[in-house]
């Protein structure tokens, strides 16, 4: 079977931690923030675990 190439859209989104986790970052985070309020930005910071099969899928993506 020949190698997978990486997904392009994926690689820019995506990252995987030095154990093999998959992270990713909140939606909703760019624009209309004005009427969002200051506790919804808040829980969107940072970066969020992906688990289970969606995981899985975006391995195979990665090429990893």
């Amino acid at each position: 079977m020949p190698k997978l190439k990486t997904h392009s859209g994926t690689k820019k989104r995506i990252k995987l931690s030095k154990n093999g986790k998959v992270l990713r970052r909140h939606s909703m985070r760019s624009h209309f923030l004005q009427k969002k309020s200051a506790a919804r930005k808040r829980q969107m910071d940072g970066v969020e675990k992906v688990t289970g099969k969606n995981a899985k899928n975006i391995k195979l993506r990665l090429g990893a």
